[in-house]
């Protein structure tokens, strides 16, 4: 696959000096292009969500254009059904499949550091698995050789395990880590996508609306409120039920960590807290719902139909719930036995757990929320600007 530099986007070459220099799209983006074309001379699924609206635009397609519109499409499934070009018509129109092969490829393109990117992308089921039974194997290995792996522990304390500060400087590290990796990949998209000299809009107004299509997941709705299409042509809503399960489950757990912090460092409050106290409650309703949410995704990934999507990425996709599903599990069950002799075992299950999920976090199929809400900020920037299309171009 040929790498992009967002320089040459903007005419320039890697060094600076002005070029003529296009990046070649690769087969993924040539055929995404292929697609976007002839569903521009047809227009049928204009309604359905922001990447049809997005794409009449524009007349012609590049990387940054493809890039852009795959992360905007949220693989619903409602355009590959209403579409008469599909298979077996010689078009074979599939722009849920075509969109998700390209954005596997943006999610590698766009990593920091890159190598690390494409490693995920040639190996991510297996790295994400294999690096949480490592790091669990490591803790559990670490205790038994202090000797902590099975020590009575007064009160459920894990400090008396892992030090605080052990905790916040292990964590800490991998967290902050993510976070720059993540933040950088998303600028290197957000500046290929959206190349500077634009008309200037409302910005504040846009972001707002992007942030309620994100928090609502907005076009997981199909374009008409009735859902997704999984398993075959019948519209579903579990799929977004399942997803919103997932997302708030994550942010309540997150919720519960930053509750935790603000008690321990600003009143001094030290954990364990009681069962009813504020951190524990929203770790307790995040985790069930980060229970349900994954449990319902793998489900519907099993029942997906192959057309929907890319069927070689279901791997990577199940390798993520199912550490998604294991994080929360391993966190519910260490609350539930923080007062027994398996507290040590139990900790370091889920410490290593979410330190696999934090260090495979910008390179896994979590990436994929954070350039898509990329991709709807710049839709609802974009449709705030002066559409320079006459109607005698179409």
């Amino acid at each position: 696959m040929q790498m992009f530099d967002p320089r040459a986007q903007q005419g320039q070459d890697p060094v600076g000096e002005t070029s003529n220099l296009i990046p070649v799209l690769n087969l993924a983006e040539t055929e995404v292009e292929r697609q976007m074309t002839i569903c521009n001379s047809c227009r049928y699924c204009e309604g359905f969500c922001a990447v049809f609206p997005a794409m009449t635009r524009r007349l012609e397609f590049g990387q940054a254009d493809i890039h852009y519109l795959a992360n905007l499409c949220h693989n619903c499934g409602a355009c590959l059904h209403a579409c008469q070009y599909t298979a077996p018509h010689e078009f074979a129109v599939n722009v849920p499949q075509a969109m998700a092969k390209v954005r596997l490829e943006t999610y590698a393109e766009y990593a920091w550091p890159a190598a690390f990117g494409r490693l995920y992308k040639r190996n991510g089921l297996t790295l994400a698995l294999a690096s949480a039974a490592a790091l669990v194997l490591f803790l559990i290995l670490t205790m038994a050789a202090s000797g902590n792996l099975f020590a009575p522990v007064t009160g459920g304390d894990f400090y008396a395990i892992f030090p605080h500060n052990t905790l916040v400087l292990m964590f800490g590290s991998v967290f902050g880590f993510a976070m720059l990796a993540l933040a950088l990949g998303v600028r290197r998209f957000w500046r290929n996508v959206s190349p500077p000299g634009a008309p200037e809009v409302n910005v504040n107004a846009a972001a707002l609306e992007a942030t309620q299509a994100v928090l609502e997941l907005k076009y997981l709705d199909g374009g008409h409120g009735q859902g997704c299409n999984n398993a075959d042509d019948k519209f579903t809503l579990w799929r977004r039920r399942f997803h919103h399960l997932t997302f708030y489950g994550f942010l309540l757990c997150f919720a519960a960590t930053s509750v935790a912090t603000l008690y321990h460092y600003l009143l001094g409050w030290a954990a364990p807290y009681p069962v009813t106290s504020l951190p524990v409650l929203l770790g307790i309703f995040g985790g069930i719902g980060l229970l349900i949410g994954p449990a319902g995704l793998l489900w519907l990934n099993y029942r997906r139909h192959p057309e929907h999507g890319d069927v070689n990425q279901r791997p990577m996709d199940r390798g993520f719930i199912a550490l998604l599903f294991l994080v929360s599990l391993s966190g519910l069950a260490l609350l539930a036995g923080r007062e027994t002799s398996a507290l040590a075992l139990l900790l370091a299950t889920h410490l290593g757990l979410v330190m696999a999920f934090f260090l495979t976090m910008p390179y896994s199929k979590f990436a994929h929320g954070i350039f898509r809400s990329a991709a709807l900020l710049k839709s609802a920037i974009e449709k705030r600007q002066p559409n320079t299309l006459k109607l005698g171009d179409d």
